[in-house]
């Protein structure tokens, strides 16, 4: 099983792959507002290594003050390991968006996944956030670039009903395409195809790398499909950006133009990519149970941007 990421862009790239509770009363308010909701900052990916069993490197990353949020990825079968990188990044003084990923299925339009991505958050959400308070990212990077905004709508909305059982914050959903059809995501959060995200107080999130494809506009994702996604008035999060892997899309350029319109942004990743985009050394790939870390090479792609 391939733990990390598969894109399926046109050149078959193959890559790696936040908060408190808000008051239910919330939900019916529009997030055009989202901005700086959460503060810029990176992702872990630990589930892989040494049985989730990883040191974060936590006092180096408080040493860099522009990292504000963690975007912790957890592997279904890992909630005890979860709980305690949860436990562990709220003492250290970051906002936490938790993710249900499930490598196996990334870019699945299995409604079946989504849906179990919703039970699981039913079932273990209030476990999590006893550790902390939490963002929740209902799952990593569901839905194909050939999804219909009808399809996404309706998947998302029966696991959204399922986490709103337990949780009443912001929500994060990844937009479909491995987080790059931005106009599929926005109508179905308008509803243009007949059926509405229904749900008002979520985020939806942008993956941005070079070989980040939209296929929906024919195009490489682009600085204009960031404002198309912001027209359906519920902010954007750039989830995750890096520069690993091959493409024209200009992922820096869609990450500094979030930054101008007040949204968060993600890097891809402190550690656990398991490739070229890890801002630090060791990598849990190359050392699992490493309790020592210094600054990558790559580590300043990402920090410059925060």
């Amino acid at each position: 099983m391939n733990k990390h990421k598969t894109r399926s862009t046109p050149n078959g790239l193959l890559k790696k792959v936040l908060g408190a509770s808000i008051s239910i009363a919330l939900l019916g308010v529009a997030s055009a507002s989202f901005a700086g909701e959460f503060g810029n900052g990176v992702n872990l990916q630990p589930s892989y290594y040494n049985n989730g069993n990883v040191d974060m490197g936590w006092s180096l990353m408080k040493s860099k003050a522009n990292i504000k949020s963690v975007r912790i990825e957890i592997e279904p079968g890992k909630e005890t390991q979860g709980k305690t990188w949860i436990a562990q990044a709220k003492s250290n003084g970051y906002t936490v968006i938790a993710t249900y990923h499930k490598s196996a299925v990334l870019g699945s339009d299995s409604t079946s996944e989504l849906a179990a991505a919703g039970t699981w958050w039913q079932n273990n959400y209030s476990n999590l956030a006893a550790a902390g308070a939490i963002v929740v990212n209902v799952m990593n990077e569901w839905g194909s670039h050939n999804i219909t905004s009808n399809a996404y709508a309706s998947a998302y909305n029966t696991a959204i009903s399922s986490v709103r059982s337990k949780y009443s914050g912001r929500i994060v959903i990844d937009i479909p395409g491995w987080g790059q059809e931005t106009a599929t995501a926005a109508a179905a959060i308008k509803g243009q195809g007949g059926t509405k995200i229904n749900d008002t107080y979520i985020v939806p999130s942008i993956h941005a790398y070079p070989g980040a494809w939209n296929q929906g506009k024919n195009a490489w994702l682009a600085k204009s499909d960031v404002d198309d996604l912001g027209s359906a008035g519920r902010g954007v999060l750039v989830g995750e950006f890096g520069n690993g892997g091959s493409g024209s899309s200009d992922w820096s350029g869609i990450v500094d133009y979030a930054k101008t319109k007040g949204y968060n942004v993600l890097g891809w990743a402190w550690n656990g990519d398991g490739g070229s985009m890890n801002m630090v050394t060791p990598s849990w790939s190359s050392n699992a149970t490493a309790t020592s870390f210094s600054t990558s090479s790559y580590f300043s792609t990402v920090y410059n941007k925060l």
